[in-house]
């Protein structure tokens, strides 16, 4: 009776193990598969910005000298709650961060280089750590990687391809919320490379005097062709008079024309080709803006990793131009011989976007 007491208690035990082993969460099972990966891949220059998902998993493995000192970071606008993905899983160890951590309204230009500092203090931030942003929304990743650089950070890279890359990978993922661990000490005046952004006065400066520079539309159609502003907060519609148009996707959420159809983006070859027609060279001063300066960082990033010299980002773009109603602007395409010249004043103001 003894024995079989014994023996029944022993297999309910075991049933009990399998059990659990069974309904491990996922959590557990990744971290045991993270435990497990020893990735490999080629050092990358400081420079070069888009990373595959395999050296981001050898930079967490150890295998980069960038593994000393890193902070991976997961970016969309508002709290981690508000992530389409992040409290469904991340990568291992990624804290999530706010866009608007470096914008600000009513234009929503970059903020104060006081408040940059700061918020990037909190998140561990330093100009020599390594910064690795990824997200579902390759403008909003732009934005913020453009903004590290412009403050002064060393090393930035953005995930290629994004979440749904790093899943293709079939690398760990987490559901931990992380938090930051902050620093002290940025490391340099903030901000560390000013040129990177250009104001409205020096865009209305060059357009007038310099004939080597190009101001790139980073809109939709639609939009660069006045038809709408794009914004359902933006009233009046057209470009700043001698913008050309740079292409960009269907709508103001999407960059489609920047990206290959696994949602890598394109190289700057590419991004020459996509121009064509359009007056623009790598050989110009180009300053890249959409409406509010999203979208306009992503042809940054990507003449940025190629080498490009000579680039910046119009930061307030056509919603800090449509604000002063004595700038001249242009609604039509010169391009296509259909425009019309005239100053924001004139402009209709119902040209919002539908909700």
């Amino acid at each position: 009776m003894k024995k079989r007491l014994i023996s029944t208690l022993v297999l309910a035990s075991m049933v009990a193990i399998l059990a659990v082993g069974c309904n491990n969460s996922s959590n557990d099972s990744q971290e045991a598969t993270k435990e497990k990966t020893d990735v490999k891949a080629e050092q990358v220059d400081t420079k070069k910005v888009f990373v595959t998902p395999e050296w981001v998993q050898s930079v967490i493995d150890g295998n980069q000298p960038e593994s000393k000192n890193y902070e991976i970071l997961e970016v969309s606008w508002g709290t981690y709650k508000d992530s389409p993905t992040y409290t469904k899983g991340h990568i291992p160890g990624a804290i999530h961060v706010d866009t608007s951590s470096v914008e600000s309204e009513p234009i929503w230009n970059i903020s104060d280089p006081k408040v940059v500092e700061k918020n990037m203090l909190d998140l561990g931030i330093t100009k020599d750590k390594t910064v690795i942003l990824y997200g579902s929304d390759i403008s909003a990743v732009s934005r913020v990687a453009q903004a590290y650089l412009w403050a002064g950070v060393d090393n930035v890279k953005v995930l290629d391809g994004g979440y749904e890359a790093w899943e293709k990978a079939g690398y760990p993922v987490e559901t931990t919320i992380e938090e930051a661990t902050p620093a002290k000490d940025f490391g340099t005046k903030v901000p560390a490379n000013p040129d990177y952004i250009m104001s409205i006065d020096t865009v209305q400066e060059k357009l007038k005097n310099d004939p080597n520079f190009r101001l790139v539309s980073i809109r939709s159609k639609e939009e660069f062709d006045g038809k709408t502003s794009g914004y359902t907060y933006i009233d009046r519609a057209g470009e700043p008079k001698g913008a050309v148009w740079g292409h960009a996707g269907s709508d103001p959420y999407n960059m489609q024309d920047y990206l290959h159809e696994d949602g890598t983006v394109i190289t700057a070859d590419e991004m020459q080709k996509l121009w064509t027609g359009s007056d623009i060279s790598k050989d110009n001063e180009l300053s890249f803006y959409c409406g509010t300066g999203w979208r306009a960082s992503v042809p940054w990033l990507i003449a940025y990793d190629a080498g490009w010299n000579n680039m910046s980002v119009y930061d307030g773009g056509w919603n800090e131009w449509q604000m002063d109603e004595k700038l001249p602007v242009q609604v039509g395409d010169p391009n296509g011989g259909n425009v019309q010249y005239t100053t924001v004043d004139k402009l209709p103001t119902d040209k919002a976007a539908k909700k």
